[in-house]
């Protein structure tokens, strides 16, 4: 179970606020915040509403903590540049964390009925091309390539909620909560690239939600490649590589420039040193920063969170119900279970 102290710690990195931050906020002293983060206290009602308000969740909420299964995905599995500043990945892993807990009690409500399910698969006795096919096989997916990305996942009762990260070296981050998993992805990435971190994602959700191996970044790389664009159908189209040919590759696979040409070198249909060439002619282009043709491609738009918020709508909830039911407070009105609001239009 999940101690206190670990949740308002969570919470309070989510919010992006150092510990001297919410004590002024909430009117304690530092020394007293530091004895509740490390559970050598408990705040009475008083405090605890104090401390509630500015991370933007409900008491009820940090009283609920206990109630969580396993502990905190302090290492969560993230997609993510060497570049990518400490504090701000860490601030993620935290809102992922967050997310997990308020979706625990959204689903104490709403039963997620799913078409299919997010299989977990030993990376000891399976490979992630292996494990790709066999996802793909499963959910029953038509041969080619892959449309509406995140329809599938969602279709597998998979959370995915999407939100500006404030930077691009982050793409997006996943974890379990009990059976149901949940998937971070960065509003600002382009759709190919929101595609190959979802797929990627998966790969970790499959392969790694019990046994950890020693290069699991590499083996959701190779999932997510499986996943997308299966060997036996790309290798023919990959004979022959050329920035033309790219172009309605990308168009038809929804997948990026960059990502084809890997996967060209990684099924030998290239040799190095054309790879090299490659990605020089893109770098000349500034290709390597900002690929072409992305924004022909169909977005990829999570909907399960908010049919989540609209079959509470559905059975009478109000808006500041769902947010209390979730644990949001009041003021955090753009919450991702917030259901759809119905405007009057002329007609």
């Amino acid at each position: 179970m999940i101690e206190f102290g670990e949740v308002l710690v969570t919470a309070r990195r989510a919010r992006g606020l150092t510990q001297e931050q919410l004590a002024e906020k909430a009117q304690v002293t530092q020394a007293a915040l530091s004895r509740y983060e490390n559970d050598l206290r408990e705040p009475d009602d008083e405090i605890l509403e104090r401390l509630a308000e500015p991370l933007g969740v409900t008491a009820a909420f940090l009283k609920s903590a206990g109630q969580v299964r396993g502990g905190m995905a302090l290492e969560a599995h993230m997609r993510r540049r060497q570049t990518a500043k400490p504090t701000v990945w860490r601030q993620l892993e935290a809102k992922l964390n967050m997310y997990r807990m308020h979706a625990r009690l959204v689903y104490e409500d709403v039963a997620v009925l799913a078409e299919q399910s997010v299989p977990r698969l030993d990376p000891f006795e399976v490979s992630p091309e292996a494990a790709a096919r066999m996802v793909r096989m499963q959910w029953r997916m038509p041969l080619g390539p892959v449309r509406n990305l995140t329809r599938w996942i969602e279709a597998a009762a998979c959370v995915v909620i999407e939100e500006d990260f404030g930077t691009a070296r982050v793409d997006g981050l996943s974890q379990w909560v009990d059976d149901y998993p949940v998937i971070l992805i960065n509003r600002r990435s382009p759709t190919d690239r929101k595609r190959l971190t979802l797929a990627h994602e998966l790969g970790h959700l499959v392969l790694h939600s019990v046994d950890v191996s020693q290069d699991m970044e590499a083996e959701a790389n190779n999932f997510a490649a499986e996943f997308l664009t299966p060997a036996d159908l790309i290798r023919p189209q990959l004979r022959t590589v050329t920035t033309g040919r790219l172009h309605d590759l990308k168009r038809e696979w929804g997948v990026s420039m960059q990502a084809l040409v890997e996967r060209s070198y990684q099924l030998r249909t290239i040799k190095a040193t054309q790879r090299t060439n490659l990605y020089k002619s893109f770098s000349a282009k500034g290709w390597r920063i900002k690929e072409p043709l992305s924004e022909e491609l169909a977005p990829e738009v999570p909907q399960l969170v908010s049919a989540i918020g609209q079959a509470l709508a559905g059975k009478g909830y109000s808006a500041s119900d769902v947010a209390r039911l979730a644990g949001f407070s009041a003021e955090t009105a753009n919450h991702p279970f917030s259901p759809p609001s119905h405007r009057l239009r002329a007609v």
